[in-house]
């Protein structure tokens, strides 16, 4: 996210950038509703997560379960994934969830041509499709292969892009839907990372709702821990325990005697199904 794979000042750049599942709002019932087979129920988590770059130590996370933060979000790949993750293994995922974390899964996919800077993977409108369909199965891959089981939500990290970029726009709804439609025929449930400005409401207001995810984690920067009353978008739309807000950035805190700097969010959404 934009936090782990940008410079603090790009960052402000891209956020500045002007520019659900079948029915947006109806995140469990609908996602659930997309596969033949029983889906396994959704593992909610509401109250206060925070995401960084690199998942912590075992000993680290440890020190940090003060109860202030109940959830962890961890980059489980992507070709634009920032940082490297040596902590990031299935046993470090059984250990952190025996001591109590929820943990969130994060895939930094492909990303939009126009967007501004450099990325190893982006997509084009002939490729989209493709493209979003193979990174679904790398993310059910990666996920699986750290103990987070089928049910579990996938959270696709779209950065800011010029959404008046209509082509543009069109590949990365192109590119999601595919992503989307991959993980659920896999029984994963679709999330969504990115800002109200551009990547998140790129999906909140697409007229056609088709294939797009059903949990909406929003990067709005207002340092409000809540997920409603800042909502930005319909007031219909993702409800049910489908909403994540990032709330503040480049938060450096100290806990137990570690220090990580941090993003804090707000959560109410599904959370990785372990154990």
């Amino acid at each position: 996210m934009s936090s782990h794979r940008q410079s603090k000042k790009r960052r402000y750049v891209t956020w500045g950038v002007a520019g659900a599942a079948v029915l947006a709002g109806a995140g469990i019932a609908a996602q659930t509703s997309m596969a033949a087979t029983t889906w396994p129920a959704q593992k909610t988590y509401t109250g206060r997560a925070f995401d960084t770059c690199a998942a912590p130590s075992l000993a680290a996370m440890k020190a940090w379960n003060t109860g202030f933060y109940g959830a962890a979000a961890v980059y489980i790949g992507g070709k634009n994934r920032g940082c490297a993750q040596p902590n990031l293994t299935a046993s470090w995922v059984k250990s952190v969830t025996t001591v109590g974390w929820k943990l969130i899964p994060l895939y930094v996919g492909a990303q939009p041509s126009c967007q501004t800077g450099s990325s190893p993977e982006k997509m084009t409108t002939a490729n989209a499709a493709s493209l979003g369909t193979a990174d679904a199965t790398d993310a059910v891959t990666k996920a699986a292969a750290l103990g987070m089981k089928a049910g579990s939500p996938i959270y696709l990290d779209m950065e800011a892009y010029d959404t008046t970029n209509t082509s543009c726009n069109n590949a990365v709804l192109t590119y999601v839907r595919a992503f989307d439609k991959q993980l659920r025929a896999k029984t994963y449930r679709a999330g969504f990372y990115g800002f109200t400005s551009s990547s998140a409401k790129a999906i909140a207001n697409a007229t056609d709702k088709t294939d797009l995810p059903g949990n909406l984690w929003y990067a709005l920067w207002d340092k409000k821990n809540t997920t409603t009353s800042d909502w930005p978008f319909g007031a219909t739309q993702y409800t049910g325990h489908s909403r994540a807000h990032q709330y503040m950035v480049n938060s450096k805190e100290t806990r137990g005697g570690y220090t990580i700097t941090v993003d804090r969010d707000a959560w109410d959404a599904p959370v990785a199904i372990t154990g």
